[in-house]
């Protein structure tokens, strides 16, 4: 069974993926996209703060995630990559290296679960990829 605290967080991810989304392709500023997103989705106050969290996480690291995720996808640079798949990567990257009390596992497979959704056919086994040598790359540096 899954609880509360798992489906308000999946919620917030998509939420954040979201919101994300709007600023990539939309090229909305931050707040801007914040403020729409508060608008449209309705989510608890919990899950409102860790998906802003989330959202300014991963835009002040971004040239930190987008350099890690191209040293991870060989021959596909970003500019290449689905807008999607590439903000699901941005999220996922920033919640494996800066969300401590989440395992590295679940944060792969939601953002497996999210590339499966709302990807193409091929989005899920490509972000699973370079999500799975994102983590086994900070394995090795821990060791």
């Amino acid at each position: 069974m899954i609880g509360v605290k798992c489906l308000s967080r999946r919620n917030a991810r998509e939420t954040a993926l979201k919101i994300l989304f709007q600023i990539d392709v939309g090229k909305m500023g931050v707040e801007e996209a914040l403020a729409a997103g508060r608008e449209v989705f309705e989510l608890a106050e919990s899950s409102s703060d860790f998906t802003e969290g989330l959202v300014w996480g991963a835009f002040n690291h971004l040239q930190e995630l987008d350099g890690l995720i191209e040293e991870f996808s060989i021959d596909w640079p970003m500019a290449r990559m689905a807008s999607i798949d590439r903000n699901i990567l941005r999220l996922a990257v920033y919640e494996i290296l800066y969300v401590g009390d989440i395992p590295a596992s679940v944060s792969v497979n939601e953002a497996v679960e999210l590339a499966k959704r709302y990807g193409n056919a091929d989005s899920g086994k490509f972000v699973n990829g370079i999500l799975g040598n994102v983590v086994r790359s900070r394995a090795k540096d821990k060791v």
